[in-house]
C-alpha cells in the first residue's frame, strides 16, 4: 500500500465516542507524481532581513541564559508556562488541528489556540498550515519549505533565510485552503497578526512578571520573551530537520522522517515522525498515548471538557500490518 492508499484508509474509532472517523483533507497526502525540473537548481537569493534578525534574537536568547541566575522562581515558572502554551499553539492548533484536522475543537478551545500561536510567532496559521500541508505532500522533494535532503541547516533554520524555491511557491497555490478560508477564527488572526505577535510573544511575557511580582523589566524581557521564544523556535525547526535524519524507522523505511525522542520530548509530543508521515491523519501523532506526547494529553483533556471532538486514529491492526510491509525492523511496542 502506497503512503496515499495509506493516508486515504479507514481512519479508525475515535477514542472519545467509538464511531467511525473520516480521514481528513488529501491536501497533506504525499504526492508520488510530482517530479523534480530538471536542469540547474535556481539559484539560492539570500534574505538579509531574516538573516541578522534571527542573528539578533539568538544572540539575545544566550543573554537570557546569562540572566537565569538572577530571575526568580515565579519568573522561571512562567517562562514554563509561556513555553508550552507557545507550543501548544503550534502542536494542538496550527498542526494537529489546523494543518490535518485529526480532531475538531470548540470555538473557545480555537480562540485559546489562535492566542497561543500568536504567542509562537511562528507565521500566522493559516501559512503554517499551507506550508505544512505542502510539506506533507511533497516532502523531501523542490516542492518541499524545508527540503531536508539540502542538510540539516537548511531543514532547520537555511529555509527561512533564502527566499522559497519556485515549486514551493507554485504548489502552495494550488493546494486546497478552503477549511482555513472559512474558519474565521484562522483569519481573524491573520488579519491581526502583527499586533497579536507584539502583545502576546512579547509585551505579555515580559509584563506579568514585572507587574505581579517586581522582577525587572530586562529579565522578564531576555527569559520569558525572547530566550522562550528562541527555545520555541528551535524545537519546532528540530522536527524539521533532527527528525528526518536522525533516528529509526519502524513504520516505513522508504521516507525520511525518523522517530526522535529528543526531539518529541521538546516540541511535546512531534518527535514520532515516522508515525506521523505514514498516519498523518492520526490526532496523536504517535501509537504510544502520553508517551512524551503532552499535547496528546491536552488535546484528551479538552475531549473530557466538552471543548474537542473526533479525534481521528489509526486501527492497530493497520499499523501492524504497515510495520510488517515496509517498517525497518526496528519496532518496539511502547
Amino acid at each position: 500500500m502506497t503512503e496515499t492508499e495509506t493516508r486515504n484508509h479507514h481512519a479508525g474509532k475515535q477514542q472519545n465516542g467509538g464511531a467511525m472517523a473520516d480521514t481528513s483533507t488529501v491536501e497533506d497526502v504525499f504526492d508520488d507524481t510530482y517530479k523534480e525540473k530538471e536542469g540547474p537548481k535556481p539559484p539560492t537569493k539570500l534574505v538579509w532581513r531574516n538573516i541578522i534578525l534571527m542573528t539578533l534574537l539568538h544572540i539575545a536568547g544566550l543573554y537570557g541564559l546569562v540572566l537565569i541566575p538572577s530571575a526568580s522562581v515565579l519568573t522561571l515558572a512562567w517562562t514554563a508556562v509561556c513555553y508550552l502554551i507557545s507550543a501548544l499553539g503550534v502542536t494542538a492548533g496550527a498542526h494537529r488541528l489546523w494543518s490535518h484536522r485529526s480532531y475538531k475543537a470548540s470555538f473557545p478551545l480555537r480562540v485559546f489556540l489562535a492566542l497561543a500561536n500568536s504567542m509562537a510567532f511562528q507565521n500566522d496559521i493559516y501559512e503554517w498550515a499551507r506550508d505544512h500541508r505542502v510539506h506533507h505532500k511533497y516532502s523531501e522533494t523542490d516542492a518541499d519549505p524545508h527540503n531536508a535532503t539540502r542538510g540539516f541547516f537548511f531543514a532547520h533554520v537555511g529555509w527561512l533565510l533564502v527566499r522559497k524555491h519556485p515549486d514551493v511557491i507554485e504548489k502552495g497555490k494550488k493546494l486546497e485552503l478552503s477549511d482555513l478560508k472559512a474558519d474565521k477564527v484562522v483569519m481573524f488572526q491573520r488579519r491581526h497578526y502583527k499586533l497579536s505577535v507584539v502583545i502576546l510573544c512579547f509585551l505579555m511575557p515580559t509584563l506579568v512578571p514585572w507587574y505581579f511580582w517586581g522582577e525587572s523589566l530586562a529579565v522578564g524581557y531576555f527569559i520569558p520573551g525572547l530566550l522562550r521564544y528562541t527555545v520555541i523556535l528551535n524545537a519546532t525547526w528540530l522536527v524539521n530537520s533532527a527528525a528526518h535524519i536522525w533516528g529509526n524507522r519502524p513504520y516505513d523505511k522508504t521516507i525520511n522522517p525518523r522517530e526522535n525522542p529528543l526531539v518529541a520530548f521538546s516540541a511535546i509530543g512531534e518527535g514520532f515522525h515516522n508515525y506521523h508521515h505514514t498516519f498523518p491523519f492520526d490526532y496523536s501523532t504517535s501509537e504510544f498515548g502520553y508517551k512524551l506526547n503532552f499535547t496528546t494529553a491536552f488535546i484528551d483533556a479538552m475531549c473530557f471538557l466538552g471543548l474537542a471532538k473526533d479525534r481521528k486514529t489509526v486501527l492497530k491492526e493497520t499499523i501492524i500490518a504497515r510495520i510488517q510491509r515496509t517498517g525497518d525492523g526496528s519496532y518496539k511496542s511502547g
